[in-house]
C-alpha cells in the first residue's frame, strides 16, 4: 500500500520512480542579494568633486609689466645679474632678497650655460624660494 502517490515525495519506497537530488546550487537568491548590496553600495557612496586649486592673481594687478631680471650663470658658478659680475654668495643673496621685497617683483629669468652642473641652478632656485621671489624661470 503506498501513502503518498505525490512523485515529489521524498519516501517513495524502491519502486524506481524515486527522485534524483538536485545538484545545482538555486543562485537566483544569492543574485538577488548581491544587486541589493550593489545598490545600497551605490546609494551610500558620497559624491567625489573633482576640483583643482588654482592660485588665482589678486584683484590689485598692476597695469604695468614687472621689470625683468636676467641672470646668467656659467660652468664655473659665476653668475651675471643684469650683465653686472656677482663676486660671492652673499651679494648674490642680497640682491635675491631686494627683489623679492619690492611690491612689484621683477620677473627673473635664469639662463644658465649649457654645461653648468644642476646643483648650481638648483642653490639659486631654492635661495629665490627662500627669499620669496615667485616669478624664476629658467630660460634656456
Amino acid at each position: 500500500m503506498k501513502l503518498y502517490t505525490n512523485h515529489l515525495s521524498p519516501h517513495l519506497g524502491s519502486e524506481g520512480n524515486d527522485p534524483q537530488p538536485m545538484i545545482e546550487m538555486n543562485t537566483t537568491p544569492l543574485i538577488d542579494v548581491m544587486l541589493v548590496l550593489i545598490v545600497m553600495l551605490i546609494i551610500t557612496i558620497p559624491v567625489q568633486l573633482h576640483s583643482v586649486n588654482l592660485d588665482m592673481p589678486s584683484a590689485q594687478v598692476s597695469k604695468e609689466d614687472p621689470p625683468l631680471i636676467i641672470v646668467r650663470m656659467d660652468a664655473a658658478g659665476f653668475v651675471q645679474w643684469n650683465d653686472e659680475a656677482i663676486p660671492d654668495l652673499t651679494m648674490l643673496s642680497a640682491r635675491i632678497a631686494e627683489s623679492a621685497g619690492k611690491p612689484n617683483q621683477p620677473e627673473v629669468h635664469l639662463r644658465p650655460a649649457a654645461d653648468t652642473p644642476y646643483a648650481f641652478v638648483a642653490a639659486f632656485l631654492a635661495n629665490a624660494q627662500r627669499a620669496g621671489l615667485t616669478k624664476v624661470g629658467v630660460v634656456n
